[in-house]
């Protein structure tokens, strides 16, 4: 396909399938040239948008290939096939969403560094479409990069496959609440003995007493205990390992300056802003009214996930031919 029949295509033209193929062979065609011209260390390619899951990117390309998905089985199929494979929550993304997620896993990963400069494809998932190309050096875009510039973007002894954990379910609350019904959480990971002597229970801790391997964050087993108490007030707490500590626990941070937060972010979002600057831990909070992901280090929040408004009438928008945001 050359430049000028590129530049020809009408989305209106052909079936959605055709519009899908012509859209991300015109992506791909391009992306080469712009990675290179950009001097790009990785491309990240948003595997679930794609028909065909297989060999993608020119094969100069391949070594810089970083692929995401939100599923467990395309990302061993993908890693099977010898290439490095992000698996982010498996809830409805937006693309900044997709973009903000695999590179904040990136980071904890050290897959990029601050200073590296990447090229991400984007889609809307199961649409068979790469429609969004995005070039940015990390350290000088999103909220997140502020944190990943300074090298501070992980705890010390926090583990990459908690904090990931952690965020799949945070996501899945924020997307989906408990019973039908919006419910709002935050989670404190890292430095937990810290974390713990900045708080009190609200309740009893339904923790205590539970061998470490009972209440650890990576077993599935807990996933369901781990949502129902979420409509608890309080925080939990948990270690860098994933052992849940606690949860409904009230973080005495009140004393503490106000922080200069984004106007409409409550109690529990300041209070996450303060724990994360008072301790060398992760907090991260789900909105209740918006079930929006925010993610707090060192007292700011450096990256923020936004749930979608109507992912469905955007995948039935772009099926039938209206090519219309996302």
């Amino acid at each position: 396909m050359t430049e000028r029949e590129v530049d020809n295509v009408k989305p209106a033209q052909g079936s959605p399938g055709d519009y899908a193929r012509r859209i991300t062979r015109s992506v791909l065609m391009h992306v080469e040239g712009l990675a290179q011209e950009a001097g790009a260390s990785a491309v990240f390619i948003y595997a679930d948008a794609l028909a065909d899951k297989a060999s993608v990117l020119p094969e100069e390309l391949t070594g810089k290939a970083v692929y995401v998905s939100r599923t467990g089985q395309t990302q061993a199929d993908i890693e099977q096939a010898g290439h490095r494979c992000l698996r982010v929550p498996n809830v409805p993304l937006t693309r900044i969403g997709q973009i903000k997620v695999a590179i904040f896993l990136a980071l904890s990963r050290d897959i990029v560094r601050p200073g590296d400069v990447i090229v991400f494809l984007a889609g809307i998932a199961e649409s068979a479409t790469l429609d969004t190309i995005m070039i940015t050096q990390v350290g000088r875009e999103f909220e997140m990069y502020s944190a990943a510039e300074r090298g501070d973007e992980l705890p010390t002894g926090v583990r990459a496959d908690v904090l990931e954990r952690v965020l799949d379910l945070a996501a899945e609350l924020g997307n989906e609440g408990r019973e039908g019904k919006p419910v709002g959480a935050l989670f404190v990971v890292g430095d937990a003995e810290n974390v713990i002597g900045m708080s009190r229970q609200l309740i009893l801790n339904p923790f205590r007493g539970y061998e470490e391997n009972e209440r650890n964050l990576l077993d599935p087993a807990l996933e369901e205990t781990i949502k129902e108490l979420s409509t608890i007030d309080g925080a939990f707490i948990i270690r860098g390992d994933g052992i849940v500590e606690t949860c409904g626990a009230y973080l005495k941070t009140a004393t503490q300056d106000e922080f200069e937060l984004p106007r409409g972010l409550g109690a529990r979002h300041h209070a996450a802003a303060a724990i994360a600057s008072l301790t060398d831990a992760i907090a991260i909070t789900v909105s209740e009214s918006t079930g929006t992901v925010t993610i707090f280090r060192q007292g700011k929040p450096i990256t923020e996930i936004e749930k979608p408004r109507s992912t469905a009438r955007q995948r039935s928008r772009f099926l039938s031919g209206d090519s219309g945001s996302a």
